[in-house]
């Protein structure tokens, strides 16, 4: 069997299927994706089939997703955990600038609890580690935020096994999100550090942005189940480690309910030798 939830932070069960919001937003994250009147019912769906946690972002939009969540979702059901990320300004499609300086943290953090309209961010990721800031500034920064009540717990976005492990040094850490799937998993060194220290993987890209599809094992095994590459991908990530939680994102109700259904499928032993 495996876990249909897990525990972030040691207090805030989730179920292992998540959602994730970037693809509510244009091409780049940036500026809006068609009517928000879809968004609002993807993600009020998203909630029916009962994800329990929905990460977004203040720079998917920028704005727009963390306004989408709290449109379409505001007041949140009891169960419902809300993660967000901040660190990162967008000033066009393609230029991200990382921005970790402890006032620039707060201001971020601050502008996401007025749009989310919640008091606390239940976990609060700093997107990007950034290299011109000590690291002990950045997470103090956010350290100071969770003892004024506005974080619950925080978390990293893309980092080394090496990185994590100063940062746990310094303050509890509850997740982190890095680059993983199928075909990518250079960051198997992370995910056996959050095995070992119980705390939760949320896996970017968990469907390889498209590649999955061009995959002959992956194809082979959806044939043979009756199931898409996609959910493939998915049920492997659940079969993977008992700490990975994907949030496959789509702006689509259709490609919604096919990413939620990849829980139901059970790969075999021999399944998971052929996909490695």
């Amino acid at each position: 069997m495996i876990p249909e939830s897990l525990t972030l932070g040691s207090d805030l069960s989730v179920r292992r299927l998540g959602y994730g919001t970037a693809q509510l937003t244009g091409p780049g994250y940036w500026g809006p994706r068609g009517d928000a009147r879809d968004a609002v019912a993807v993600l009020r769906r998203a909630v029916e089939r009962g994800v329990t946690l929905i990460d977004t972002a203040d720079n998917y939009g920028p704005s727009i997703a963390e306004e989408l969540v709290a449109e379409a979702l505001h007041p949140y059901p009891a169960d419902l955990v809300i993660a967000t990320k901040g660190g990162v300004v967008r000033t066009s499609d393609s230029a991200w600038h990382i921005a970790g300086r402890p006032e620039q943290l707060r201001a971020m953090c601050e502008a996401s609890l007025r749009r989310l309209r919640v008091e606390r961010i239940d976990v609060y990721q700093l997107h990007r580690l950034d290299p011109e800031v000590p690291l002990a500034e950045q997470l103090g920064a956010l350290d100071e935020l969770r003892r004024e009540g506005k974080i619950r717990h925080i978390g990293l976005d893309t980092v080394t096994a090496e990185q994590l492990e100063a940062a746990l040094e310094l303050t509890e850490i509850a997740s982190v999100q890095n680059r993983y799937n199928l075909l990518d998993r250079a960051s198997e060194p992370l995910l056996k550090l959050c095995e070992a220290r119980g705390i939760a993987f949320l896996p970017w890209f968990p469907l390889g942005n498209g590649s999955l599809t061009a995959d002959p094992v992956c194809s082979d095994i959806a044939a043979a189940q009756g199931a898409t590459p996609g959910q493939i991908a998915l049920s492997w990530l659940l079969h993977r480690s008992p700490v990975l939680c994907p949030t496959p994102g789509t702006g689509s109700l259709a490609h919604l309910e096919e990413n939620l259904d990849a829980g139901a499928i059970r790969l075999t032993a021999a399944d998971l030798a052929r996909l490695g």
